[in-house]
Parts: C-alpha cells; structure tokens; sequence
C-alpha cells in the first residue's frame, strides 16, 4: 500500500521517542518527513497526495522547536497522544473541507475516468473516516492511560499497533467489498 509510506516519520517518532528523551524522536520525525515531501515533490506528486507526510513535516518542525526550547515541557510524557491529536486534526479536517486525505493516494492507484464519481469520492470518505476515528481513539485512550499508568508500555504499544493497524488493515479491504459488492 504505497500510501503507507506517509506514515514513516510517525511510526519511527513512536519507536524512537519516550518519555525521558522525545527530542531524538522530533528530530528523526522531521527529517524523515522532509525528505519524503521533497523527494516526492521531485517525482512529480501533487500536494493532495502527500497530504500525511504534510502535516508530519508542519508537526515535527513544531514538536522539534518545542523539545529544543522547552526539553521538560508537561507535554513530554503526552507525546505519542499528541501525534494522534494531531493526525486526527488533519483527517478530521481534510473531511470537513471535502478533501479526504485518501483522495490524492487513491488517485494514484485507480484509473482517471473513476475520479469524479460519487462513489469514488464517499469510498475515500469513509476510509479517511476510519482513520479519523482510530487517531481520536488512540489520542483519546493514549491520553488516559499516559495520565493513570504512564509505564504500560505493553499497553501504550498495543493502543499504538493497533490504531494502526485496523485502519490499514480497513484501507485495504473496503475498496475490494466495494469492487465486489458492484459486480454482483
């Protein structure tokens, strides 16, 4: 799924990053989520396409100036609720202006005369519903258990893995049910 690859700067910031020690985690974020936008942009690909790896770059460019200027900040230890906090801004955005951000990655991968349809439109919709959804519910549960029991990590990489994972694992099926669903 090469709309995943948008994700890269955020899964490396979850792994890299901790409590103690979220600067390494800032920086690497937005390195990695600079490098994408410009070697995207090189390849030709619009800006709806790289709508992901945006927004990583505009969060960690912020995130990195705040772990530098303020390193004990309250905020530290709400670090990967704040990336879902976020995420769940730009999806829930990009709904509210009726540009899904799977709209630009779907047009990639689908034939241009399938484009403007409604269906086309309302299947990225929900898809970028879904996603909407499972970033609130990581902001809202990782902000919970970061509160109550900051040291589960097997529990904080759980709320991780699989906020992510039932989304992507969503992106992949519901356009094939759809395909099905119309040839019947």
């Amino acid at each position: 799924m090469p709309g995943l690859i948008g994700f890269l700067p955020w899964i490396v910031y979850a792994i890299i990053a901790t409590s103690d020690e979220w600067r390494w985690g800032a920086i690497t974020g937005l390195v990695i989520a600079l490098v994408l936008v410009v070697r995207d942009r090189r390849a030709g690909k619009a800006w709806d396409e790289m709508v992901i790896e945006s927004s990583a770059a505009v969060f960690f460019a912020c995130l990195t100036v705040l772990s530098l200027v303020d390193p004990h900040s309250p905020l530290t230890p709400y670090g990967p609720a704040l990336v879902n906090v976020w995420l769940a801004g730009t999806a829930w955005g990009s709904l509210a202006i009726r540009k899904p951000f799977t709209l630009g990655i779907a047009r990639t991968m689908t034939s241009q005369e399938v484009w403007e349809s409604p269906r086309f439109y309302r299947v990225n919709a929900i898809i970028t519903t879904v996603w909407a959804a499972a970033f609130t519910v990581a902001a809202v549960s990782l902000t919970l258990v970061l509160n109550a029991a900051p040291h589960a990590t097997t529990l904080i990489i759980a709320i991780k893995v699989l906020t992510f994972a039932l989304p992507a694992v969503f992106t992949a099926w519901y356009p094939k049910h759809v395909r099905r669903a119309l040839a019947k």
